[in-house]
């Protein structure tokens, strides 16, 4: 009997389990939000390569961009707050994109960092206005930005790396997620935590071969870390700024007692940076 209750628990966990933890919001509820605050505000999903890439842009067509990238796991509307802020909406039209496997970008389908590019990339060609173009990203949005400016390194202006990952002497091994990546411990994983566990395994090659790509980046580039960071150590600013050998410009803000999360603990200071990137 209690075999055949836990079989049970077990299988209604693994049927269950895709829908908990999915950190996403639908269009609708996020166009009633804007259109509540009298943003405008455009969502779309667009077809690369047969993948879905979705995306919620506000703000006046005008205005240079700013693309938020989200870090792991987690969605476009990680940033909604500053995709609100009235400050920032002065200096920018925002858009925040679901990186591939999350959000409503062929949720569950992970994909390497050059993949990813890949299949980002061709979303700031269909927005294009001819103004400036900026990326934000955070944690393994981070060296996302990295990948994406080397390899359009004519298409962004400037990109800011909050907490990003890039040295591979910092990356933990974290042996587990390889075990947890195996049949059938990954249909355990909820929601979100499952692409988020196998783009974590790709990782632990892609950040090797990111080395190569830090030489490639053209524009200004901006490095922000907390000081106590614990989660991604505050040395992978170090490593970058030696690997940006040929950055237009490299400014680093490190807080003092900031964790990983400072994109929303040091919110106040990091759109004032984020101001400030677009009238350098």
């Amino acid at each position: 009997m209690v075999f055949i209750i836990i079989a049970v628990v077990l299988i209604g966990w693994v049927l269950l389990a895709p829908w908990f933890f999915t950190f996403r919001m639908s269009d609708n509820t996020a166009k009633q939000l804007f259109s509540q605050l009298g943003i405008p505000v455009r969502t779309a999903n667009i077809n690369v390569s047969g993948k879905e890439i979705h995306y919620v842009m506000v703000g006046n067509d005008s205005l240079p961009t700013l693309a938020f990238i989200h870090g792991s796991p987690s969605s476009w509307h990680a940033f909604i707050e500053y995709m609100k802020d009235a400050e920032l909406l002065k200096h920018y039209r925002i858009i925040g994109i679901d990186r591939p496997g999350f959000g409503y970008s062929d949720f569950g389908q992970a994909m390497t960092l050059q993949e990813q590019a890949k299949h980002i990339l061709p979303v700031f060609a269909l927005i294009q206005n001819h103004k400036p173009v900026y990326l934000a990203g955070h944690s393994l949005g981070g060296p996302l930005l990295i990948q994406m400016a080397a390899d359009a390194p004519q298409e962004f202006a400037g990109i800011m790396i909050i907490s990003g990952s890039v040295d591979p002497a910092l990356e933990p091994k974290e042996k587990w997620r390889f075990l947890m990546e195996k049949f059938p411990l990954n249909y355990m994983l909820p929601g979100s935590f499952r692409p988020s566990n196998t783009e974590l395994v790709y990782f632990k090659k892609d950040v090797l071969n990111l080395s190569n790509e830090f030489e490639k980046i053209r524009c200004a580039v901006y490095l922000v870390h907390g000081d106590k960071d614990t989660w991604v150590p505050p040395g992978n600013v170090n490593y970058a700024v030696k690997k940006l050998v040929h950055a237009s410009k490299i400014e680093t803000l490190i807080f003092h007692g900031g964790t990983h999360l400072i994109p929303w603990t040091k919110k106040k200071e990091i759109t004032q940076e984020l101001i400030k990137m677009s009238t350098m």
